[in-house]
């Protein structure tokens, strides 16, 4: 399994609309998920070790942020007939399990992973309150295996400064992780 990183920011390009079925039963749309003041899209999944690096950092950064009027919400666009781990069933258990502080839909079609231009998991993309991302970066330093507690949060510190004023910090590092599984047919 090759490691990928997604390409740098592209400040100001307008997130993609979706329409995506939840954990939860309800149909979301991008505008159901904003955020007074931006919104965090993320690209997970349950199987890939780097998302397990750094799950309990994705709930703690996301409830910390939703506190800022950054909203959040996580997309599983993995192949779930190949990689049976990601499927549906079991996104629903990881949410109650984990009690996830955010909408956890399912891109079936691998169109929305596609419409970003997410390239693996974990891949985040911020937008402030105008629907404009200003980060992609990684949430911290990361890995495979996870950073020392006091590594830098460079995803909430970028995000905390979107809530401020609307603008994301021009350095950033681009997230590392497992390449989507795409559907072959």
């Amino acid at each position: 399994m090759a490691a990928l990183e997604p390409p740098v920011c592209d400040f100001g390009k307008p997130a993609p609309d979706f329409s995506l079925s939840g954990v939860d039963g309800r149909i979301w749309t991008l505008a159901d998920c904003m955020g007074e003041k931006g919104l965090l899209v993320m690209f997970i999944c349950q199987h890939c070790p780097y998302v397990k690096a750094i799950h309990d950092r994705i709930l703690r950064d996301t409830r910390e942020l939703q506190a800022l009027g950054i909203a959040s919400v996580a997309v599983m666009s993995n192949d779930t007939e190949a990689y049976p781990e990601d499927s549906f069933a079991n996104m629903q258990q990881a949410a109650r399990l984990h009690d996830y502080p955010f909408p956890y839909l399912l891109d079936e079609t691998q169109e929305v992973a596609k419409a970003y231009g997410a390239v693996c998991t974990p891949d985040f993309f911020g937008y402030n309150a105008g629907f404009e991302l200003q980060y992609r970066g990684r949430l911290d330093a990361s890995r495979r295996e996870t950073a020392p507690a006091d590594t830098i949060r460079e995803l909430f510190e970028a995000m905390k400064t979107v809530a401020q004023t609307g603008h994301g910090p021009e350095r950033q590092i681009a997230s590392i992780g497992c390449s989507i599984k795409w559907k072959t047919n």
